[in-house]
């Protein structure tokens, strides 16, 4: 799928990767993208139509997909990281996890799949992480709820074949935005250069996107015994 003259929706849009989402999709040539965040006045790239979502409430999900019914590309890129502990975190904590970054995609894609059948079957982009494949000190519930990202992602892609809507993962490691601050472990990736070779593979028709090469490396070690990951990385 050619970017140029799709209609966008993209969660997150605010801020950080999802700005610079909207931003690329409206340089590539789509008619409209529609912006959405829970804030839809914080919302100040131009040529974008601001929409209001929380993609954790059901009727915000509906109310977004009765507006935005000529959409043709869906870009979930909306996250939390609340770096709650498995054993001794608030159990809150874990479920606003799990309820943004896999129920609120979930929730996104039940909602918006008959509105793109009805454009003609459209794409969805899932924006996931390297953590999809492995956990780390610190990240471990986050890495729970991208896993089950992961796995949704594909499911979504056999569900949706029938009505030809493509379903693609954006994989990526640390990228320098507002959602990673807390993390000053390694150098971060650039959020244009990151955003730039996820629409490049969604483009090329790639359905498991490794944007940078970090998510490169962690995919190519799947493979082999997870000892030698962890040990490399420790």
């Amino acid at each position: 799928m050619k970017i140029a003259n799709q209609v966008a929706l993209v969660t997150g849009a605010n801020r950080g990767l999802g700005r610079h989402f909207a931003q690329q999709l409206l340089e590539r040539g789509a008619t409209k993208v529609y912006a959405a965040a829970r804030r839809p006045e914080s919302i100040d790239l131009p040529g974008v139509e601001p929409i209001r979502l929380d993609i954790t409430d059901p009727a915000s999900i509906e109310a977004a997909a009765a507006r935005a019914t000529d959409v043709t590309l869906l870009v979930n890129n909306a996250g939390i990281f609340t770096g709650s502990s498995l054993l001794t975190g608030d159990p809150a904590d874990i479920r606003a996890d799990l309820d943004t970054n896999f129920w609120g995609t979930l929730g996104m894609s039940r909602a918006f799949a008959p509105v793109l059948k009805a454009n003609g079957g459209g794409a969805i982009a899932n924006v996931l992480s390297a953590m999809s494949w492995f956990s780390a000190e610190g990240a471990n519930v986050y890495s729970v709820s991208k896993s089950a990202a992961w796995a949704l992602t594909n499911g979504l892609r056999l569900e949706l074949a029938a009505q030809h809507t493509r379903v693609a993962g954006i994989m990526l490691g640390v990228v320098d935005t507002e959602f990673s601050a807390w993390y000053d472990a390694s150098p971060k990736g650039d959020p244009a250069d990151v955003v730039r070779a996820a629409l490049d593979g969604f483009e090329a028709g790639q359905v498991e996107i490794l944007a940078d090469e970090w998510s490169a490396y962690v995919k190519s070690t799947l493979a082999g015994d997870p000892r030698d990951f962890y040990t490399a990385v420790a």
